[in-house]
């Protein structure tokens, strides 16, 4: 008798997460190898407060709010890297934590296999794209990205908020007309995560409209980003277009927060908490809007 489908997936998310760690590590090696040759004394320790954003974004995150436009926002009121810089930072520096969350998601919630794997195929392949179009992007086309990027994830954020999405079904999966919908779209919001838009909310609302349960979405948006967040980190790390030591605070962070909220801590009030996040979002897209605005095209 052959594994089941999802026990593959999530034994290839286990060798891709071997595989991500094992680049990230010689390249993060090479690097600070270069940067003693130059008389530069490495890439630095990992500061407390990067790390607590990790932390604090991931935990969030597991409770289904959505790390990236928080990290984003959180990346620039702080300061902690170029804009230039901060998609691949997201991506590089959630992805481990990512990967725990799906292994978590998947099980414990039930889903279709055919649904899964489509879908998490269609957003890895979309990210691959997206990021090594992104990865080559000047700042100010960065800037200007991330801004529309983060009203669009604050308009999502919004819809949720009121509840003016479907309310969806209780399927846990899909065939025809709606699962070849599930997978374009899948395509398109992979790609659209090399920006820092996020997943959540958008994955959300579209298979709510398709009649998935609500329950059964998790483990797809989970699975989703921990396979499309590697491999597309993989292209920014190639291009060397995200910051080492932030992305390293991120998933030092992000790794016990995700089982603190997992296992301890599972569900929390969240009305008020996502009202504020939705504020300093908006307010993040403006300002890079405005500062892609000032740059020279």
């Amino acid at each position: 008798m052959g594994l089941h489908p999802i026990t593959l997936l999530v034994s290839l998310l286990g060798a891709v997460a071997a595989a991500f760690t094992g680049l990230w590590t010689a390249s993060l090696v090479r690097l600070r190898r270069r940067s003693r040759a130059a008389g530069e004394g490495g890439l630095g320790v990992p500061r407390p407060l990067e790390v607590l954003t990790g932390a604090v974004t991931m935990f969030f995150d597991t409770l289904g709010i959505g790390a990236f436009a928080p990290t984003t926002a959180l990346i620039r009121f702080l300061r902690l890297a170029p804009d230039a810089w901060i998609p691949g930072t997201l991506n590089v520096g959630h992805s481990l934590a990512s990967i725990l969350e799906s292994f978590i998601y998947t099980a414990i919630i039930p889903v279709d296999a055919a649904t899964l794997i489509l879908t998490v195929v269609a957003a890895t392949v979309g990210a691959w794209l997206g990021a090594g179009v992104v990865a080559r992007w000047p700042k100010r086309r960065v800037q200007l990205g991330m801004g529309f990027a983060l009203l669009a994830a604050a308009g999502f954020m919004l819809l949720r908020q009121l509840e003016l999405f479907p309310a969806g079904g209780d399927a846990l999966g899909l065939d025809g007309w709606r699962l070849g919908l599930a997978v374009a779209g899948h395509l398109l919001l992979g790609a659209l995560m090399t920006l820092g838009i996020g997943l959540f909310a958008p994955c959300m609302i579209l298979l709510s409209f398709l009649g998935m349960s609500a329950k059964a979405i998790f483990p797809i948006m989970m699975t989703s980003c921990a396979f499309l967040m590697p491999i597309g980190g993989l292209q920014f790390i190639r291009q060397g277009s995200y910051a080492p030591r932030l992305s390293l605070a991120l998933t030092l962070g992000g790794l016990p927060a995700v089982c603190l909220a997992a296992f301890v801590v599972k569900e929390l009030p969240l009305y008020a908490l996502r009202w504020m996040v939705l504020g300093v979002v908006t307010y993040a897209g403006a300002m890079l809007l405005r500062a892609g605005a000032k740059q020279e095209a």
